[in-house]
């Protein structure tokens, strides 16, 4: 394909995108597909000379398509919000076509220069405490992670790393291996599984703080497994709080917490994947009060703020705590600026040393939408989960099992899980809207998250009388049961 066919060949397969998300709502939401249907339609092995863009693309409908999950759909109610906008899907073609690895500075000094911006940028909009910000002389700063995974993860080993030598420091007959043993990480017990992910990797005990009524670790929970654990002889190193779990949008009481973690010289780090972006919202940012008494912070635009995955964004209160846990200076990385304190090396504050130029995606979006534009497409969809929780309060078979504070609804018939199962089992099996579950203690509970860039109200009130026909057969057959029984 030379540049003279790229441009054809662009011109359709934008027109094709395009006419895919316009039209997407007339796509079933659900595949029905079963496992394995892919094999089939394909060759066995890759073909020996070259094929025709034609015959590429006219698979793409008789083969992808029909496998697809249909996330950007205004029946797409499961997970959380996928973000996607066109500004968005623009700064990929052009991330795709500059084509640098941003690993450092040299690599490509706009990659660096224009996250750095970005991050700060994105911070003043959720009004982060300076200090998490990297000006042009701050000791911390942000970097655009691929998933808030990684950013976990990132900041456990950071944390393990300071502690590790903090306890050397004071006590250096112990070995880096004897402090290992030692250490434990905490986290909620609604956190998400990621944080367990991080710290059997980093090699660490962890333990789940237990939760309250309302689905949120308060202080005097934490205070007393710290002071359970000191007084085995293990060390705290790291608490994972979390604003907004996955299960029900709970949050975690930061203010309680940060002083505490503070006081101890544990690493506290702040996971709000999902509800991170409202806090651009003047309404909402109360939500993140507390983050002052943070090591380091992360959300993910590519969540909510209709910048397409992956974009997760991370901060960090000092920058050092990052590089001096993963610098390696080989020589053939080593450039003339990087000793100078006017450059940033992103690929000590990572797993991987590649980079995409990701910030391109942030600079577009918000540019093209601006603060009010972005506010307004969050509100809009907490709008409409509150249209939604209504509608389920006004169904008395029905009960609300969390409370909604953001574009989450967590609702189950009044009965057995074994009904609630049955009920989601039927949501999904039609495809008309596809929704997934979670567990709020010992009921099974199903979650209604509003995610798509173009849903409405009318796709609200389309789902909720699918539910609510899909429960009044299911009611009917279940007592048709019973009484037979």
């Amino acid at each position: 394909m030379d540049a003279a066919e790229f441009r054809k060949r662009g011109k359709e397969m934008v027109d094709y995108v395009a006419d895919y998300l316009e039209k997407i709502e007339k796509r079933q939401v659900f595949p029905d597909v079963e496992p394995g249907y892919l094999r089939p339609l394909i060759a066995d092995c890759a073909p020996q000379d070259p094929e025709s863009f034609e015959d590429v693309f006219k698979d793409i409908e008789k083969i992808i398509m029909p496998g697809v999950t249909h996330w950007h759909s205004p029946y797409f109610f499961a997970y959380f919000p996928a973000a996607s906008s066109f500004p968005a899907l623009l700064a990929d073609m052009l991330c795709g076509g500059i084509g640098c690895v941003g690993f450092s500075w040299a690599a490509s000094p706009a990659c660096t220069e224009l996250e750095t911006v970005m991050l700060d940028w994105l911070g003043k909009m959720i009004n982060l405490p300076e200090e998490f910000l990297a000006g042009k002389d701050g000791q911390g700063g942000g970097v655009i992670q691929g998933s808030a995974s990684e950013a976990t993860l990132i900041a456990l080993l950071a944390a393990r790393t300071r502690t590790i030598r903090q306890v050397q420091a004071e006590k250096p007959e112990l070995t880096e291996a004897e402090i290992m043993g030692r250490l434990v990480a905490y986290a909620s017990d609604q956190a998400h599984s990621s944080v367990e992910r991080a710290a059997l990797i980093g090699a660490v005990k962890i333990k789940n703080v237990p939760s309250d009524d309302t689905f949120s670790v308060c202080g005097s929970a934490l205070k007393k497994v710290l002071d359970e654990d000191k007084a085995a002889g293990l060390i705290p190193f790291f608490f994972c709080a979390t604003l907004g779990t996955t299960s029900c949008c709970s949050f975690d009481k930061l203010l309680e917490l940060g002083p505490i973690c503070n006081e101890e010289k544990i690493w506290m780090h702040i996971d709000a994947a999902y509800a991170g972006s409202a806090f651009i919202c003047p309404e909402f940012r109360h939500l993140l009060n507390g983050v002052e008494f943070a090591d380091s912070f992360n959300f993910n635009p590519h969540k909510w703020l209709l910048v397409n995955f992956d974009c997760s964004a991370m901060w960090v209160k000092k920058r050092s705590d990052l590089i001096s846990a993963f610098k390696l200076e080989p020589l053939y990385l080593q450039h003339h600026h990087q000793e100078s304190g006017l450059v940033t090396d992103y690929r000590h504050w990572q797993i991987p040393l590649g980079r995409r130029f990701r910030s391109l995606k942030l600079w577009f979006v918000l540019r093209m939408y601006g603060v009010k534009g972005l506010q307004e497409h969050i509100r809009k969809h907490i709008r409409l989960a509150h249209q939604f929780e209504h509608l389920v309060l006004q169904d008395g078979r029905f009960e609300i099992c969390a409370e909604v504070v953001l574009g989450l609804v967590c609702f189950r018939l009044k009965g057995s899980n074994e009904l609630n199962e049955a009920l989601l089992k039927g949501i999904n099996d039609a495809k008309k809207i596809h929704l997934v579950p979670c567990h709020l203690r010992e009921k099974f509970v199903l979650r209604f998250a509003i995610c798509s860039r173009t849903v409405e109200s009318t796709h609200i009130k389309f789902a909720w009388q699918h539910i609510s026909q899909l429960a009044t057969d299911l009611l009917k057959t279940w007592e048709q049961n019973h009484n037979q029984q």
